[in-house]
């Protein structure tokens, strides 16, 4: 027992002796104040039953200087007068009913309530010990009204779990109508509770799905401190979580309520940005907050009503400018049929029978009894009220109690008596021998035991009307709700409309249907907006905002190479290597290839330039072909001249070479064409420095030095010079050849054809023995640049080297740091402005004497130092 806190040992103490009392003395004595107020009827099973019919919105601090009362009735709710009735109403059609518990009648003892935890646990233990007269003489044998083995109540869940912390231990059944608090299916804890009401677990998956439905992510939730409220609201958060739905804030509200603390709340709604409320509160309380919104002038929110209060027709006649469009979850509508006879016939002479309807009628017709029953009224009112004359009608008034148009709640209670019925029924009919406890027993009816008429109750199944009625293992309904919306009717009253329904029992993705057609939204305006932060769009991701939520995030551009094809995208999706994004980026289109065209600018610049190179060589040729028995062009060593233009002609056209699509054998020739063309020019220019230079030598006394320059070994050294270029491009060749490839490494939005050098050995060596060659003609040029001649061609052959070693000095970092068709430009580039360098410094000067000067074109002149 160590284990059992103070508060329910005291508990245990109180009921047993109340309990056992009578085992222990024989003598049972009431010294409680009594309760006279309540329904009974007699039967050989008597259900008891606890209704809201009063309730107070506020409680006070006992000061226990004299007897504690309870908080009072304050309100009365002809609500829960039906409830109390159609409890009544469906005991006697069983009791009428041939087909069901024919040798057992039933009773009823319905007692109030009140909403009040201590007036709550007074009123069951009276239910459960039955109430003998009071006085020192009485017994427990004379108790006037049967002790209840079963009970159906409460509305609230608090209230619920506080009876069944008392009742618990002795597993006397509690059936509740409308508690939903999800912390009541713990069998653990309340293993004697079920319910004709579905649990808040599924209430708050249908919430969670409706606010995803209409992309509400950005939603408030308010709440009372209490375990159904913050039972119900951790459920909505966990579920929300799962389809992204954020809470704006979450605030509950303490009990009973606070003018301070109502405005905070209402101060804290109106800072946000949200716009979708979800209230999850009773009647009394959203009263009160509503009233708060409307004194801080706060009126364009959508409410989404838990199920406590999504049918509430209390609540239209006072805030109907701020509930218009409210949306909720409402217990399924059910049909009892003579209900509404039943609850309609009642007549003027029958009302002083009974406390409950008595008080009914004098608030309904607003009119006062002989002898006034209703003591929770101020004098001064009663007095002010008008006797009533006998001749009021229910028919002529509308009254909550005889509408029974909405019947969602009454209709759980009814089918609470019926769960009953069928248990007991159950149990009557059960066989010797073939019962389910110990040796095949059945249980017993006289007296009920209640924990076996409890394993009755949790393995019924029956049908009211069409629907079938079963339940889980935790004593739990199936969960089936309509979707109510708040609609403002022509006359000003509201309008219940059912625009959808949520059945637990389908698949997940029918289990919520909506009619959004028949929806009417809060103030006629468009399906309402509650997010914090704009979907990103297609093309952009969503970067979550630091310390807040996930529903708020900033949109950022996919980058580079990547798109999203999804609103809301978390991250972008990089393109495959043959396509690109497109400019919205949310779709990845083929890649374009390209290549330096003949039909783009570049590309036609190239081989305009190319074309007009090798034009100028050929002319310069004719020119030299012309005035080939000139002194000048006889005298620059005439052959090795005809050749050099031709091998600079074949150099401008190897441009053209590197423009078009490449292809792996165009890639092969036009890398080894450019190297053995600028070999050969090179080469011709080495030999003619070298004669330049032998030439000097030979006019010496004794030197024959020119019989090994003569214009075949010329020609032979020229071959020779060429050949060592043509073995490099034989080896790269075979070994790592160029080829075309179509490189993706660059994140661009085309494909760049290309030709790769393959070997970047054999590249390299080629350029590099141009450059040895055109090192070694430079060095001849520059000491033969000042010999004692009219006409010095290695001055200009130096200055032509001069120009060749700036172009392919710059052309090495230019061309390692562009990539593409430019680094196919900067090589062209570099072919062309070398090979006019060498082109314009060698033949220019010479076609300018033989064209312009030709007085100068004589042996004479060529003779003269």
């Amino acid at each position: 027992m160590a284990y059992i806190s103070n508060k329910h040992l005291a508990v245990w103490l109180v009921f047993t002796y109340m309990y056992c009392q009578p085992v222990l003395s024989h003598r049972c004595v009431f010294t409680g104040s009594e309760e006279p107020h309540s329904f009974y009827l007699d039967g050989d099973v008597v259900i008891g039953g606890l209704f809201p019919l009063h309730y107070h919105p506020e409680s006070f601090e006992q000061s226990f200087v004299k007897k504690p009362v309870p908080s009072g009735h304050k309100y009365f709710l002809s609500r829960a007068l039906r409830w109390m009735r159609t409890m009544a109403f469906a005991v006697n059609e069983i009791n009428q009913r041939q087909d069901l518990l024919p040798r057992l009648r039933l009773g009823y003892h319905i007692r109030d309530s009140c909403d009040d935890i201590p007036v709550s646990i007074k009123n069951t233990l009276l239910l459960v010990n039955g109430q003998p007269d009071k006085g020192s003489g009485s017994t427990c044998s004379d108790a006037h009204r049967k002790v209840s083995p079963v009970i159906i109540g409460d509305a609230g869940s608090g209230v619920s779990m506080a009876i069944l912390r008392t009742l618990g231990s002795f597993y006397v059944p509690l059936v509740s109508y409308f508690a939903s608090c999800n912390c009541l299916s713990n069998k653990k804890e309340f293993p004697a509770f079920m319910r004709t009401m579905p649990s808040d677990a599924f209430q708050t998956k249908a919430l969670a799905k409706l606010v995803s439905h209409f992309h509400w992510t950005w939603v408030g939730v308010i709440g009372l401190e209490t375990d159904y409220a913050r039972s119900a609201i951790q459920l909505f958060l966990q579920e929300g979580a799962r389809y992204k739905v954020c809470a704006a804030y979450v605030h509950f509200l303490s009990v009973p309520l606070v003018k301070n603390a109502l405005e905070n709340v209402v101060r804290l709604m109106k800072l946000s940005s949200a716009r979708v409320v979800l209230g999850v509160a009773g009647d009394s309380e959203m009263r009160e907050i509503l009233a708060e919104c409307r004194r801080q002038n706060v009126t364009d929110w959508l409410w989404l009503a838990s199920e406590a209060w999504s049918t509430s027709q209390s609540l239209w006649a006072d805030f109907k400018d701020l509930l218009a469009g409210t949306l909720g979850f409402a217990i399924r509508k059910g049909d009892i049929p003579n209900l509404d006879r039943y609850l309609t016939s009642l007549q003027p002479s029958e009302v002083p029978t009974s406390h409950f309807v008595a008080e009914f009628w004098e608030e309904t017709f607003n009119c006062r009894l002989n002898g006034s029953v209703n003591t929770h009224m101020h004098e001064t009112e009663a007095q002010s009220r008008r006797p009533c004359n006998g001749n009021e009608k229910l028919s002529q008034v509308y009254s909550t109690y005889t509408d029974v148009s909405q019947l969602r709640v009454t209709y759980n209670v009814y089918k609470a008596v019926y769960l009953i019925a069928y248990a007991l029924h159950d149990m009557s009919t059960c066989v010797p021998g073939k019962g389910p406890f110990p040796n095949g027993t059945c249980g017993s009816l006289a007296p009920v035991q209640p924990w076996q008429l409890l394993h009755y109750m949790k393995q019924t199944t029956f049908t009211t009307g069409s629907e079938e009625v079963r339940f889980d293992e935790n004593g739990d309904p199936i969960a089936s709700y309509d979707l109510m919306n708040w609609q403002k009717g022509q006359d000003g009253s509201l309008q219940l409309i059912k625009v959808g329904y949520y059945d637990d029992s389908l698949a997940s993705e029918k289990d919520l249907v909506i009619n959004k057609s028949a929806l009417k939204w809060h103030k006629g305006f468009q399906t309402p907006v509650s997010i914090c932060s704009e979907s990103c769009l297609p093309g952009f991701r969503k970067a979550i905002r630091k310390g807040q939520p996930i529903c708020c995030f900033d949109c950022i551009p996919c980058a580079d190479g990547e798109i999203s094809n999804e609103t809301d995208s978390v991250n972008c999706l990089r393109c495959s290597e043959d396509t690109w994004p497109n400019q919205a980026q949310d779709q990845c289109i083929p890649k374009n290839i390209e290549f330096l065209s003949y039909h783009e600018t570049m590309g036609i610049v190239l081989w305009v330039v190319s074309a007009f190179g090798a034009f100028t060589t050929v002319a310069v040729l004719g020119v030299f072909v012309a005035y080939r028995k000139t002194p000048m062009v006889r005298a620059n060593n005439m052959e090795l001249s005809f050749l050099l233009l031709l091998f600079l002609c074949a150099c401008f056209l190897i441009g053209l070479t590197f423009i078009g699509e490449p292809t792996d054998w165009f890639c092969q020739f036009r890398y080894t064409a450019f190297g053995i063309s600028f070999a050969l020019c090179i080469s011709c220019i080495l030999a003619k420095t070298v004669v330049v230079m032998m030439a000097f030598r030979a006019t010496l006394p004794g030197s024959n030095v020119m019989k090994w320059f003569g214009p075949a070994k010329q020609r032979a050294s020229v071959i020779v010079c060429t050949s060592i270029q043509v073995l490099i491009c034989v080896i790269w060749l075979a070994t790592r050849p160029p080829y075309a490839v179509h490189n993706t490494r660059f994140l661009s939005a085309k494909i760049i054809l290309e030709c790769v050098v393959g070997s970047e050995v054999g590249f390299w060596c080629v350029l590099g023995y141009i450059g040895l060659l055109a090192c070694m003609c430079f060095l001849m040029a520059f000491l033969a640049r000042k010999l004692p001649d009219n006409f010095n061609e290695a001055k200009f052959i130096t200055f032509s080297m001069l120009i060749f070693f700036a172009v392919w000095i710059t052309f090495i970092p230019v061309y390692v740091s562009t990539s593409g068709k430019y680094t196919v430009a900067v090589h062209v580039f570099a072919i062309l402005a070398s090979t006019f360098g060498l082109l314009f410094c060698i033949f220019m000067p010479k076609c300018y004497i033989i064209l312009l000067k030709p007085e100068k074109n004589s042996k004479q002149h060529m003779m003269r130092k």
